[in-house]
C-alpha cells in the first residue's frame, strides 16, 4: 500500500508543477497588474487585430480540416490502395516534425523565390508573409487531428450498415450524410475541438510564415510573443489568459460531450 500511495503523490505532485503550476504562476501574475489594465490591453487596436486574424484562420482552418480530414480517413478505411500505407505515415508527419521546421519547408515551397510562390507574385498573390501562409501553415500542424480522430470511429462501426443502405437503392451520397457520418459524428466533433486548440495556440510555424507583421500578420499567440519582448505585460498576460481559458472551456466541452456520448450508448 505504501508504493502505492508514494506513487500517486508523486504523479499528483508532478502534475501541479507541469500543468496547474504554469497556470497559477500566469494567473498571479496577471492578477499583480490589476484587472482594469488588463482588460484595457485586451481592447488595443493590436490586440483586437490578433485576435480577430486568428480566429478567422482558426475558422478556414477547421472547415477545410473537417472536410479533408473525412475524405481522408474514408480513403484510409473504406478505399484503400497499394499506398494506403505511406499516406498513413504521411498523416503524423506534422506530429514528428518542429512546427519551427514546418514553417521553414513553407516558405521554401511557397516564398517568393520559389516556383509556387513567384508564380503567385506575378499574378498579384502572396503566400509567404501573408494570410495564406498563415493558413497552410496552421492547416499543417493540425491535419493529424480529424484524420486521427475519424479513422478509429470509421473501423469501429464497420460497414454493415453502409452495405444495407446499398442494397436498399441509396446512393453514395445518401449513404454517407444518412449513415457513415452520423455513426462518426461524435469523433469528428472531437477532431473540431483539437483543431480548434491547437489553430488558437499555434506559434513555432506562423511565426516563421508570418513575419509577425503588426496590424498585418500578428496573430494572437505572436502578439503574446511580441508583447513579453517589449516589456508589455499587461499585453501578454491578458491574450495569455484569454486563450489559456479558450482551451480549458473547449476541453471541458470536449469531456463533457464524450460522457454525453457514452450516457447514449449505454
Amino acid at each position: 500500500m505504501n508504493w502505492r500511495i508514494g506513487i500517486s503523490s508523486f504523479t499528483y505532485a508532478w502534475f501541479l508543477l507541469s500543468l496547474l503550476g504554469p497556470i497559477g504562476a500566469l494567473l498571479a501574475s496577471a492578477v499583480d497588474e490589476g484587472a482594469s489594465r488588463l482588460w484595457a490591453e485586451l481592447f488595443r487596436p493590436e490586440a483586437l487585430f490578433a485576435l480577430k486574424l486568428t480566429l478567422l484562420i482558426t475558422v478556414i482552418v477547421v472547415v477545410i480540416n473537417t472536410v479533408l480530414g473525412i475524405l481522408t480517413a474514408l480513403l484510409i478505411v473504406r478505399h484503400p490502395f497499394p499506398g494506403v500505407t505511406v499516406l498513413n505515415t504521411i498523416v503524423d508527419l506534422p506530429f514528428a516534425v518542429s512546427p519551427i521546421i514546418a514553417g521553414f519547408m513553407l516558405v521554401l515551397l511557397y516564398g517568393p523565390n520559389s516556383l509556387i510562390g513567384g508564380f503567385a507574385g506575378e499574378m498579384g498573390y502572396k503566400i509567404i508573409f501573408a494570410l495564406p501562409g498563415m493558413i497552410v501553415a496552421t492547416l499543417f500542424v493540425t491535419f493529424p487531428f480529424m484524420v486521427r480522430e475519424v479513422v478509429p470511429a470509421l473501423q469501429e462501426v464497420g460497414t454493415y450498415q453502409e452495405q444495407a443502405a446499398q442494397t436498399l437503392g441509396a446512393s453514395p451520397w445518401t449513404i454517407f450524410w444518412k449513415v457513415t457520418l452520423p455513426s462518426i459524428r461524435g469523433s469528428v466533433f472531437y477532431g473540431i475541438v483539437l483543431t480548434v486548440a491547437r489553430s488558437l495556440g499555434e506559434f513555432g510555424a506562423v511565426l516563421v510564415v508570418s513575419g509577425n507583421l503588426i496590424n498585418q500578420t500578428q496573430s494572437a499567440t505572436l502578439y503574446v510573443y511580441q508583447a513579453a519582448a517589449d516589456f508589455n505585460s499587461a499585453g501578454a498576460y491578458a491574450l495569455s489568459l484569454l486563450l489559456c481559458a479558450t482551451s480549458i472551456v473547449i476541453l471541458v466541452l470536449m469531456e463533457s460531450m464524450k460522457k454525453y456520448q457514452e450516457g447514449r450508448q449505454a
